[in-house]
């Protein structure tokens, strides 16, 4: 029986759609505010708001599973183990010169902030994130 629930699809805005939704906007509030703090100098948001966010999407997302909303769950936390995973391969960019660190870490900031505002804006339409 829960698979039946499971796979019926969520109609926008039914109670589950909506809180499905709910989560998305918070934990894309938190990755912007993440990924905005990268990008500018001097503000800087907290590793702690991105690992909750990366948190309540692996607690949420099989709630999501058989809706629209599962690729945004998949496309937010795909982000954070990417933009994760880059910053520590150029880490040895710190080590040699400053100047190529600034730049791959600017450079993996931005296509973060692009990710969360394209996802964003995605799921603000009830659109799917592409696979």
């Amino acid at each position: 029986m829960n698979d039946i629930i499971e796979n019926t699809p969520t109609p926008p805005g039914s109670e589950r759609d909506d809180s499905l939704r709910t989560i998305g906007h918070i934990s894309y509030a938190l990755h912007a505010i993440v990924a905005i703090g990268a990008v500018l100098p001097g503000v800087q948001g907290s590793i702690v708001l991105l690992l909750a966010a990366f948190i309540l999407d692996l607690v949420q997302r099989d709630e999501a599973r058989g809706t629209w909303q599962e690729s945004h769950f998949r496309w937010r936390i795909r982000s954070v183990l990417w933009a994760g995973l880059l910053y520590v391969v150029t880490i040895p960019l710190w080590l040699l010169l400053v100047a190529p660190g600034w730049i791959a870490w600017g450079a993996i900031s931005i296509w973060f902030l692009y990710r969360v505002v394209r996802g964003w804006l995605a799921l603000n339409d009830r659109r799917p994130m592409p696979e």
